[in-house]
């Protein structure tokens, strides 16, 4: 898939990666239950002790600067750190935070021209098999000293999404961590039919032990050939979740949208209505928004594939938690 827009690049040089992170170190973790001073913190409604379920969140591509020619972010680099706390983390994975405790590690990810070829060839496969190593490093550190047999949401967005595909394949299809599974959230990326062997995409708000997926674009606006990097990529016959009544309905009104977070730090109610086709969400313009002229202009809403729906997501997570649970005792 082309790019026209020029990116700074260098050769991929293994040996120049940036240093790996020590997930020992509470440091590593951009959210973590035994952190005080992340803003994961002021989301949860109740004590994070009290809650009974994990969320382990990996966050979306926030490495973009034209200019930057690394491949890898730098995680000593804590500009790049503020980002993901303030964006990804405040804004993404704070819609799960009443579902469970939130954990969530720093990864050197790609850089956001990996996506599109050359680069892919030239390097950024290679610098993808770098931010997976991460995630797996952490996510087997969690399972040794945090987990301790507590059922888990996997969560994540864009990149953290294909990279939450990885986990899911590694770590549960098939395997015996799959009934600790309450269910995987990972929009913005492409899930196909057979994507997984034993994990299924859920049709039922109350359904656990399998995967939501979904990828957003303003309604009437389809993707352009040669525009979207690969991991946007969609096909007519993948599964979509409708990430508002979580069932196979195609459409939902405005009244059934419980709301959006915006960047003013408000949820924003009965704002978005949505049809699904073509393998893809497709959604109104945001209703009594600041900024809705602008976002008559985009076509592609998949940085809001998380913000657009974070109450509906928040109550569907609280809600698979409580038939987890239930379906144990039954």
């Amino acid at each position: 898939m082309g790019c026209k827009s020029k990116y700074a690049t260098k050769d991929f040089i293994l040996s120049e990666s940036p240093s790996p992170p020590d997930y020992s170190n509470l440091e590593s973790w951009a959210a973590h239950p035994e952190k005080n001073d992340t803003i994961i913190d002021l989301f949860y409604n109740v004590s994070k002790q009290s809650l009974k379920a994990d969320v382990f969140y990996i966050y979306p591509t926030l490495l973009t600067d034209k200019n930057n020619n690394s491949w890898n972010s730098d995680l000593r680099d804590p500009k790049q750190n503020q980002q993901v706390k303030n964006i990804a983390i405040k804004y993404q994975a704070s819609a799960w935070a009443n579902a469970g405790r939130i954990y969530s590690p720093y990864y050197r990810q790609v850089h956001y021209r990996s996506f599109f070829e050359p680069y892919t060839s030239n390097g950024g496969r290679k610098a993808g098999v770098i931010a997976y190593d991460d995630i797996k490093k952490s996510f087997e550190y969690y399972l040794k000293y945090f987990n301790n047999g507590r059922p888990i949401i996997i969560a994540g967005h864009s990149q953290g999404a294909y990279h939450c595909k990885l986990l899911l394949k590694d770590y549960f299809d098939g395997k015996e961590l799959q009934n600790q599974l309450i269910a995987a959230y990972i929009p913005g990326t492409r899930v196909a039919k057979d994507e997984f062997t034993t994990i299924n995409h859920l049709n039922d708000p109350k359904d656990v032990k399998g995967y939501l997926s979904w990828n957003t674009f303003r309604i009437n606006k389809k993707p352009k050939k040669g525009k979207h990097p690969a991991h946007f990529s969609w096909k007519k016959e993948q599964p979509v979740t409708n990430p508002i009544r979580w069932d196979k309905s195609a459409e939902s009104s405005l009244n059934e949208h419980k709301g959006l977070f915006f960047y003013d730090k408000r949820i924003y109610p009965s704002s978005i209505k949505i049809k699904i086709y073509d393998g893809l969400v497709w959604s109104s313009v945001p209703k009594n928004i600041k900024g809705s002229a602008l976002l008559k202009l985009i076509s592609n809403y998949h940085f809001g594939d998380v913000n657009l729906f974070w109450k509906d997501i928040s109550e569907n997570a609280k809600l698979r938690v409580d038939s987890f649970y239930n379906l144990k005792i039954n």
